[in-house]
């Protein structure tokens, strides 16, 4: 297998963009029948070839098998699956929400495909984060130019050349190259564009498609906090912690990038931190951990570990091999704000650890830096989750658990302030790349209802107009009182629990095989509140 990548030459890609114009406008992707085959043939195309792309990761990273097939070739191929599982109900026509106004217009909203989208992908994860979305935009009738990473030469031929084997090349497409074949892409128009890596590039992306109004997608990283609270669970805390930290050498895009403990629970979780490290870590080395990307990576974290103030708890660089572009899972104490470790996103393989006071004043730190792509919450107490949900802003926010929200069905991937807009993963891409084009049918009648519309105008027409006039509740006396707030957030409205149980008590009645021995709703309410 080749790790050296052939680049598209500049020539071609306006030649490239142009066939796949032709090939969205040849209609064939309209065909629901026909999404699907070219859906079934991207699953194909990897899992009929997992060992060869297994090699072409570790050729590019040297990850262990057991990684890829867990962060990226299983999830592409349980993605693809959920796309296909769903993806004709996403596509149904829908009614609008009834309005007996405007029901005899028969409104409703079409999905239409957007046309001929651009999908940029990072290196990190080289063929989930093309894949993933590549199965939303065909699902959705786009054709695709997909611009591969050039940091994993190995990873990206192989992909190429299985798509453009596998698929109908008016359908897709890739691109590989680097900066200048970049540069060329984003001057052509698009009809969507996802990019999916750093802040600097995201906005050279959307400053170019700012000139052909194209609607972008960033996905861009930061610095994801994770704070542990004493009520958590630390076995099960160091565990996921750790493996979410080092997992790919921690260079995923929701890594945790620094940890925030309690000062007086400090010594008790790292007791604990440092017994899980090595019972994962003992006998680790360049043959069963994942390499850094290049030499730059290499010298960046390095440079970070050495200028740190902090203590190094486990690790550090004494077993590393810069020739191989391995450090060892690092774990540093003591950090501070001021650290050369909390200036920007790590996307490497240390874990910093810093104390504070207690939740608000990690609310208080989070909320002080721009917002993360995700946020970690380790803890038992409900209060304690719900204090940081409610007083923090990120991409996500995860209790319990790290990383894995990626590749849960049903839920959007995406960020928020600097980490990035928009969203993505399943229904999500399927509707970031489509144009919901709203219809109406009216018929002729509809003029001896709205004839007021048209003119001359008069008075009369004016106050017939007014009758259409939406109707409010009455103009409340002033804002709501201390308590109606409380309890609004709190979620304990006396009304919404009321009808709660009503809505209960009717649905259970309706599934009872025993209905007629339920004499009255509240006969059955009174059930059910006595279980």
């Amino acid at each position: 297998m080749t790790t050296t990548l052939q680049y598209t030459p500049l020539a071609d890609i306006p030649k490239i963009h142009e066939e796949l114009r032709a090939g969205f406008y040849s209609g064939k992707l309209k065909s629901l029948s026909y999404r699907r085959y070219q859906l079934l043939q991207l699953a194909y195309a990897f899992q009929e070839n997992i060992e060869a792309f297994n090699n072409a990761l570790y050729a590019d990273l040297a990850r262990p098998p057991l990684e890829s097939d867990l962060a990226e070739l299983g999830a592409i191929l349980n993605e693809i699956k959920y796309v296909l599982d769903n993806f004709e109900s996403w596509a149904k026509t829908e009614k609008a929400p009834f309005n007996i106004k405007y029901a005899a217009m028969k409104p409703i909203i079409r999905k239409e495909a957007k046309g001929v989208v651009l999908i940029i992908t990072p290196f990190n994860y080289p063929l989930f984060l093309a894949i993933a979305p590549v199965a939303g935009a065909i699902a959705a009738g786009n054709t695709v130019l997909l611009k591969a990473s050039e940091q994993t030469p190995a990873s990206s031929s192989l992909m190429a050349q299985m798509l453009h084997k596998y698929l109908d090349p008016d359908v897709i497409r890739v691109v590989n190259g680097a900066v200048p074949e970049t540069t060329k892409l984003l001057e052509l128009r698009w009809d969507h564009i996802l990019y999916t890596g750093g802040e600097k590039v995201g906005r050279i992306v959307a400053t170019a498609a700012a000139k052909h109004t194209t609607p972008v997608t960033l996905e861009l990283g930061g610095k994801s906090p994770v704070f542990i609270d004493p009520s958590c669970d630390l076995v099960s805390t160091t565990k996921r912690l750790l493996w979410g930290k080092y997992v790919n050498a921690g260079q995923t895009c929701v890594s945790p990038d620094y940890v925030m403990v309690p000062e007086h629970f400090k010594d008790t979780f790292l007791k604990v931190l440092k017994e899980t490290y090595n019972e994962f870590f003992a006998n680790v080395s360049p043959s069963n951990f994942t390499h850094l990307i290049s030499s730059n990576a290499y010298d960046r974290i390095s440079s970070m570990i050495t200028s740190s103030h902090g203590s190094i708890v486990a690790g550090g660089m004494k077993g590393a091999d810069q020739a191989q572009k391995f450090i060892p899972p690092t774990v540093v104490e003591n950090v501070r704000a001021d650290d050369s470790l909390m200036s920007d996103e790590i996307f490497g393989p240390i874990l910093p650890i810093m104390t504070v006071k207690d939740v608000d004043e990690a609310i208080r730190f989070v909320n002080e830096r721009p917002h993360p792509l995700a946020l970690y919450v380790f803890a038992t107490d409900n209060a304690v989750k719900k204090k940081v949900m409610d007083n923090t802003q990120s991409g996500g926010v995860l209790m319990n658990e790290i990383l894995i929200h990626i590749g849960i069905p049903g839920i959007p991937f995406g960020g928020v302030g600097n980490s990035g807009y928009g969203a993505y993963t399943g229904k999500y891409t399927f509707d970031m790349f489509t144009h919901f084009r709203c219809s109406i049918d009216a018929p002729s009648w509809i003029d001896k209802l709205l004839s007021a519309r048209f003119p001359p105008y008069s008075d009369k027409k004016r106050q017939a107009l007014t009758r259409l006039a939406p109707k409010f509740p009455p103009k409340p006396k002033g804002p709501p009182t201390a308590q109606e707030i409380q309890a609004s957030l709190a979620g304990k409205g006396g009304k919404i629990k009321w009808s709660s149980w009503f809505v209960l008590a009717a649905f259970v009645a309706l599934l009872s095989k025993n209905y007629e021995r339920v004499p009255t709703l509240a006969g059955l309410i009174a059930r059910i509140r006595a279980l």
